[in-house]
């Protein structure tokens, strides 16, 4: 439970981080931003993403120790691309191609796609030994640093340079200052194994060729922004898709630290049928936290922007994040609880097609919806997209004979949820204020808590039970 807290502890500061950057930036230099970040996210997931998967999915306390040369081969993996990207940093920079982003923010989207992703790598690791305390270490190093290095130079210079390159510096930095407990003398560089490097690859690229479609959508959507409405609108648009993105995935994403190992513990001490049940379990517990996050996220926006969202970004704000909300919550579904089918198979194909089934509905809706004064015909398309992938995901899950969750505990979470939802419609009309978002939230985590601990939904009630009585018996 410790990986989860601190992973939702992250996740509430990264939103707060994000949102101070944007308000100390201003719509302009934070669209510049978020536009090198976002093509740094893109760059990290086309090259290094694999690895991050690869470790996710093979590496555990068992085979560290049985296979030393499994853990060398992803470190070599991960040092020789960084070295090949830089290198094609340099080459750009030596060419005369022109793009819209200045030779600095060229260079610091690199950056933080290595930063990034060497990160992002290092906290797979942690994670796929269960090494709770030094995940919590990586994640408080890696925000005081960002506080004081990104938000601290947004606020002193207003410039995007600046506060990318803090990011950047919090971002590896964190792991630097940790290298003796992330290092292990069992796994030198020279026993890593080619043929190793090979089976991650094929593993992990069909997931990684899905998640370049998937971001190349919103991607394309904020450079057409830009190209349509100026940086500004970009600004807008990218600070709400980020703060929808983040807030669905504080669920998701915490779940799935967990989760996805627990299936492959599973599947590695009992086989694969154990690991099959734990991904429908798995996607059970999703749906029952993720649904009901979605649409009470939904019902406080109006007090959450106007609490929360710096003056210059109210109003397209809560515009966009209500046309983006239901794609993203999709997205989340496929990502933390559909996914996990064809990984713990080893059988990912099927993403590369739903990905590229939400690449062509994207095209077709851009084509199709009348282009307003606003990135408003984006924000619809880039949701229409993800809901055609999510049906075509669902297919073929269908197909490949995945198991899937109760009736009974999908049915509950549906109507928890209508419950919660209409018990709170009233509130979600009234004037914003603090007092109004508090009291969304608590009876919103009243009722549907009520439910679950009435009807035991997902069987959340009985593990809240077992980790209160684990905690009881460690004297806490």
């Amino acid at each position: 439970m410790r990986v989860i807290a601190a992973f939702l502890v992250n996740t509430a500061i990264n939103f707060f981080i994000g949102l101070l950057v944007a308000k100390f930036l201003g719509p302009d230099q934070f669209g510049r931003f978020a536009l090198a970040l976002a093509i740094g996210l893109v760059l990290q997931t086309i090259t290094l993403e694999w690895i991050r998967l690869s470790t996710i999915r093979f590496y555990s306390e068992k085979s560290r120790n049985q296979q030393p040369e499994l853990r060398a081969t992803l470190d070599a993996a991960f040092g020789i691309i960084s070295i090949l990207v830089t290198a094609l940093l340099i080459a750009y920079f030596l060419s005369d191609i022109d793009v819209s982003l200045s030779p600095p923010l060229v260079g610091l989207a690199v950056a933080a796609a290595i930063a990034n992703g060497f990160f992002d790598y290092h906290t797979a690791v942690v994670r796929a030994r269960f090494l709770d305390r030094l995940y919590s270490q990586l994640i408080i190093t890696k925000n005081i640093l960002a506080f004081a290095l990104t938000v601290g130079g947004a606020f002193i210079t207003g410039s995007a340079v600046v506060a990318l390159t803090g990011a950047c510096i919090s971002m590896a930095g964190s792991v630097v200052l940790a290298h003796r407990a992330l290092a292990d003398r069992m796994s030198p560089l020279r026993i890593a194994n080619r043929p190793l490097a090979a089976q991650f690859a094929r593993y992990a690229l069909p997931i990684v060729t899905a998640n370049v479609f998937y971001l190349a959508i919103p991607l394309v959507n904020r450079s057409l922004a830009a190209s349509h409405f100026g940086f500004a609108e970009t600004g807008q648009f990218s600070l709400a898709y980020d703060i929808g993105t983040r807030l669905i995935a504080a669920i998701g994403s915490a779940l799935d630290v967990l989760l996805f190992q627990i299936a492959v513990r599973a599947e590695e001490q009992h086989g694969r049928d154990h690991a099959k049940a734990q991904v429908a379990q798995n996607m059970a517990v999703v749906f029952a936290l993720l649904t009901p996050a979605a649409v009470g996220l939904w019902l406080v926006l109006p007090s959450l922007e106007q609490l929360i969202v710096p003056t210059e970004f109210r109003g397209p704000f809560s515009r966009y994040l209500t046309l983006m909300l239901p794609g993203l919550y999709v997205f989340g579904l496929m990502n933390f609880a559909i996914n996990a089918v064809f990984q713990i198979e080893k059988k990912t194909l099927p993403l590369i097609a739903a990905a590229l089934a939400a690449c062509a509905a994207a095209a077709l809706l851009l084509v199709l919806i009348p282009r307003g004064a606003d990135a408003a015909s984006l924000a619809m398309a880039q949701t229409g997209a993800f809901i055609v992938a999510f049906v075509v995901l669902i297919g073929f899950a269908v197909a490949a004979g995945a198991q899937w969750p109760r009736a009974r505990d999908l049915l509950l979470t549906i109507a928890a949820t209508l419950v919660m939802a209409a018990v709170l419609w009233p509130l979600h009309r009234m004037e914003p204020s603090v007092f109004l978002l508090v009291a969304q939230c608590l009876a919103g985590v009243l009722i549907y808590g009520l439910a679950v601990a009435i009807f035991d939904i997902a069987g959340l009630r009985r593990t809240t039970l077992e980790t209160i009585a684990k905690l009881r018996r460690r004297g806490l």
